[in-house]
């Protein structure tokens, strides 16, 4: 036999797999209804207990990544966005006035999800590939756009106290369950190589200033930070104030560029030089 060419997947022991079922094949008695005889990975109790954290951490990281990997996505679209705001077809749903207004945002991040989506596509899918918090609201604009596009899109949910199943436009098979929000947050920024940012609550705004601070503090290599929504943004943070406060530097508002259209956030895209990041 030819080791050298035989099936990476093969082994001399036998594997979890085959053991699993193995295991519920054994005879009923004491001994074997006792929890400390189930096999450590099928059993549940052992793996929620505290002192096993640190091995869920791992698990939530390495599961999503397997599977990246596995479907050969490269890169990615990151686009964080309100899960209140709703599409224009369902307008009269807002809960307020401005929510309504906001709309026109859903709109935008179709059409951008839409274009980066066929350019993605011209790279076999697995370049540029759009990522979002896999919900409603501008996440169910984002997916959707790919959808439109004939393209795969990937959604990062996460369990809430509210049940918020996936949206419907999320590729299946790259649809993802979250426990924890920071295993989330890496798994956004991993493969990102641009961010965009659309009108939004405290999520929305955790998510932008984790990637702000990450660049700001060169952990990660500085990308495109895009904002939609000039006057909101302005609104919310008042970033000329930071400056003259100097609690961050007046350079560091390079960081972000503000659009209000799909196409000028396109623009900044193409103009970006990768290379020399």
């Amino acid at each position: 036999m030819d080791i050298i060419n035989e099936d990476k997947r093969s082994h001399t022991f036998r594997d979890s797999v085959e053991d699993a079922k193995a295991a519920d094949r054994v005879p009923d008695t004491p001994q074997s209804r006792s929890p400390a005889y189930r096999l450590a990975f099928v059993d549940e109790d052992f793996m929620m207990r505290e002192e096993l954290r640190p091995v869920r951490l791992q698990l939530e990281l390495l599961k999503p990544q397997m599977i990246l990997d596995e479907r050969g996505i490269e890169s990615t679209v990151v686009m964080f966005g309100g899960a209140r705001i709703p599409a224009p077809e369902r307008k009269e749903t807002a809960k307020t006035p401005m929510l309504g207004e906001l709309t026109k945002y859903y709109e935008e991040a179709r059409r951008f999800a839409h274009e980066v989506t066929n350019r993605s596509l011209q790279h076999y899918g697995r370049q540029f590939v759009v990522c979002t918090g896999g919900g409603p609201g501008v996440m169910e604009a984002g997916n959707r756009g790919a959808n439109e596009a004939g393209g795969q899109s990937i959604g990062l949910n996460i369990l809430l106290p509210h049940e918020q199943a996936p949206n419907a436009y999320v590729t299946p098979d790259l649809s993802f369950n979250f426990h924890y929000f920071a295993l989330r947050k890496m798994h956004f920024l991993m493969r990102a190589r641009a961010v965009t940012v659309f009108p939004g609550g405290f999520g929305t705004l955790d998510e932008m200033f984790e990637a702000l601070t990450l660049i700001q503090t060169r952990r990660m290599k500085r990308i495109p930070i895009i904002l939609f929504g000039i006057e909101f943004w302005k609104q919310v943070v008042n970033w000329d104030l930071l400056v003259e406060a100097g609690t961050i530097n007046a350079e560091d508002l390079n960081l972000l560029s503000f659009v209000e259209t799909a196409g000028e956030a396109l623009e900044i895209i193409d103009a970006w030089d990768y290379g020399c990041e």
